[in-house]
């Protein structure tokens, strides 16, 4: 006697957002990229996916920034998952439900997360038992970030972002993200980016030293003193404003503070918990910015959650 046919459980993924710690940009290629060297992050600041299965292809957003991500073929999220259903067999179609804690265009791979979380929820969903690396190699189709938000931590990213080496990185660092109300857009900033070089020569890109030995140490003082941004002057000069809550984050006490990739996010860097409560507390009150949110990092990057299929 055969058991009745059931319908695999939907699968629920948290992915975190992420922080360039630093963001080095060589000369545009012949194919509009930059040639990159970064140090990506990822923080506590999680979207949650969920995919199950459904008679055609759909995609839904909740959340706080719901309203600013598009609900149709465009979202990245629903992408990933026709990606991935491409390659595999029988993958039947799959409803995607995003619901959206990390900021739109704000520099913090928002999007990019939500496509590495659809991966790894299909992935489980299908019963794939595709490896993290096979995972990252589909990955790079949906854009430069979204490899790293596969497995998270701490890395090296060089190419366009999407060639990966993990990085040693010792101890938790506390952050504070001053959010804007308005997005920066990645493309505009390069741009800028370019403008604003204008004829002198730009080096080819390669990580320092120096922030190698900060994250070795685990000393969060020794990275404030490296964190580095080459878009950031770009940024700043789209959006003067920023350039006044950088400085006013710096003045309540963070030890650093550094445009987070293409912006308009500002992170902060703190000594401990407690001090990002109280850096949080204060520029709110400042009303430079209109949400602040606190993190931890280095995060695991997209994983099912509890209780949710597996496979």
């Amino acid at each position: 006697m055969t058991s009745a046919w059931t319908e695999p459980a939907p699968v629920t993924v948290r992915v975190p957002a992420k922080v360039n710690l630093e963001l080095l940009v060589g000369p545009p290629r012949e194919d509009g990229y930059h040639p990159l060297s970064t140090v990506y992050q990822a923080v506590g600041i999680y979207d949650e996916i969920t995919v199950r299965p459904a008679d055609t292809w759909s995609v839904t957003v909740t959340g706080p920034f719901a309203d600013l991500v598009p609900a149709d073929d465009t979202n990245l999220a629903l992408r990933a998952a026709r990606l991935l259903g491409g390659d595999a067999v029988d993958a039947a179609p799959v409803a995607v439900s995003i619901y959206k804690r990390i900021p739109v265009a704000g520099g913090m791979a928002g999007g990019s997360a939500d496509a590495a979380g659809a991966l790894v929820a299909c992935d489980a969903l299908w019963n794939l038992g595709l490896h993290k690396e096979e995972l990252e190699e589909i990955a790079v189709e949906l854009g430069s970030d979204v490899p790293f938000l596969i497995t998270g931590g701490t890395a090296m990213g060089s190419g366009r972002g999407e060639l990966l080496a993990p990085v040693l990185a010792h101890g938790t660092f506390h952050w504070v993200f001053a959010l804007s109300d308005t997005g920066l857009s990645t493309p505009a900033v390069y741009a800028e980016c370019d403008r604003l070089r204008g004829d002198a020569p730009v080096a080819m890109p390669a990580p320092k030293p120096e922030m190698m030995a900060a994250l070795r140490s685990g000393d969060a003082h020794a990275l404030a003193a490296v964190l580095e941004n080459d878009l950031q002057e770009a940024a700043f000069s789209l959006r003067p404003d920023l350039g006044g809550v950088l400085a006013e984050g710096l003045g309540l006490g963070a030890l650093g503070g550094i445009v987070s990739g293409s912006g308009p996010t500002i992170a902060f860097l703190v000594e401990d918990k407690e001090a990002g409560i109280d850096l949080a507390v204060s520029l709110t009150a400042s009303g430079l910015c209109p949400d602040v949110r606190r993190a931890s990092g280095p995060v695991h990057g997209a994983h099912v959650l509890h209780g949710s299929r597996s496979s």
